[in-house]
């Protein structure tokens, strides 16, 4: 398959960023993400056939598989574009007809933001539009949500789909993951940029993990609904509510809802500060986040801990954290504009000593989500 084929149509399907609110999206809490500017390119044809033939620049890999035989592969990146596509058949039975599709990607993956979510609302909605399905963006963000739970097998929450499908440039969305209602937030970091520092440190743990902090946030609802019933979700339940089981729940499973509690409150004040124009406040919500994920949640690792711990040696740093689901990947960090380039070097150098890894820098900007 060859990027020069003509097709019918080319979708941009952008990865996203979350500002803060992590791992709050199973626990019906606020996050605040944003679709970025670095994007998966596929462009599709129809072929006249039953089958699917998909190529991947990025790794020159193609496979292809027959509409007959939706089942799992070994392979883990086919298996978003084969659930997509049974998910879609559950709405709009054998609609979707044989199709080559060509992809191309300046997404950074396994960094945290969100490559797969970018694959499947890409896949998704380039599929919607050339089948015309009539599906609408509600439909799209649940069945590559589905898609991810089932055929993959990472239990995640609504966030990466919901920013993918309806981000805004040069907006936050404050997005409540219980109702899925969400609110663009318009955000202007002034002299200041976000800058993605990638570990370079697969995150291969964090699925495994990711399902085990899920399982450990329900046994503390459960302990906790006991007493208070009225409460669905753990980001309903206040921390001075959470500390009452200090003493019932595990140490880690008390920790783990303490965060995730803490949390969800450091998101609307974010919001509080970004409103008010207050970058300095905004930067140490994102260090107590770290914080957070880092002693309680305990879903970073050396290498994020170490770039979080030696931006704050910068006063041109106004805040750090891990991004993601943790064990690698990215920090995210607000610097300012006129020391990106010295300030990079510098940590690059520090973190290439302590680990024996080179770093990379990526800028983003906020963009608009995925477009045909």
């Amino acid at each position: 398959m060859n990027k020069n084929d003509s097709y019918d149509l080319v979708v941009k399907s952008p990865g996203r960023i979350n500002l803060i609110g992590e791992h709050v999206d199973y626990n019906g809490g606020h996050a605040l993400p944003a679709a970025i500017d670095k994007k998966i390119t596929l462009k599709m044809k129809k072929n006249n056939s039953n089958n699917v033939t998909v190529y991947s620049k990025n790794i020159d890999s193609e496979f292809t598989f027959s509409l007959s035989d939706l089942n799992r592969s070994s392979i883990e990146w086919h298996n978003y574009i084969i659930g997509v596509i049974f998910y879609i058949n559950v709405l709009r039975p054998d609609a979707v007809k044989g199709f080559d599709c060509y992809i191309d990607s300046n997404l950074p993956l396994g960094s945290g933001v969100s490559s797969s979510a970018a694959l499947e609302c890409g896949v998704a909605k380039g599929l919607n539009e050339l089948f015309k399905l009539g599906l609408s963006d509600t439909e799209i963000i649940k069945l590559s949500k589905d898609a991810e739970h089932t055929m993959v097998g990472t239990k995640c929450g609504v966030m990466d789909q919901f920013t993918v499908v309806k981000g805004q440039k040069d907006h936050l969305l404050l997005l409540n993951c219980k109702t899925q209602e969400y609110k663009t937030i318009k955000v202007d970091f002034g002299d200041y940029k976000l800058i993605l520092l990638n570990t370079n440190v697969s995150h291969n743990l964090a699925s495994s993990e990711y399902n085990v902090r899920r399982g450990e946030c329900e046994i503390a609802m459960k302990v906790i609904n006991a007493k208070y019933n009225d409460l669905k979700y753990l980001c309903d339940v206040k921390p001075e509510v959470v500390k009452e089981f200090k003493n019932l729940l595990p140490e880690k499973i008390y920790n783990r809802a303490l965060y995730t509690s803490k949390e969800n409150q450091r998101t609307l004040k974010a919001v509080e500060a970004i409103n008010c124009k207050d970058l300095h406040a905004l930067g140490n919500l994102l260090y107590q986040s770290h914080e957070g994920l880092s002693k309680l949640y305990e879903v970073s690792c050396p290498e994020l801990d170490f770039l979080v711990e030696y931006s704050k040696n910068y006063d041109q740093i106004l805040g750090a954290r891990m991004m993601g689901g943790g064990f690698g990947g990215c920090t995210i960090n607000i610097i300012h504009k006129d020391f990106v380039e010295n300030l990079i070097e510098e940590m690059s150098i520090a973190y290439r000593n302590q680990f024996s890894i080179d770093l990379t820098p990526i800028a983003i900007h906020i963009g608009d989500g995925v477009k045909i």
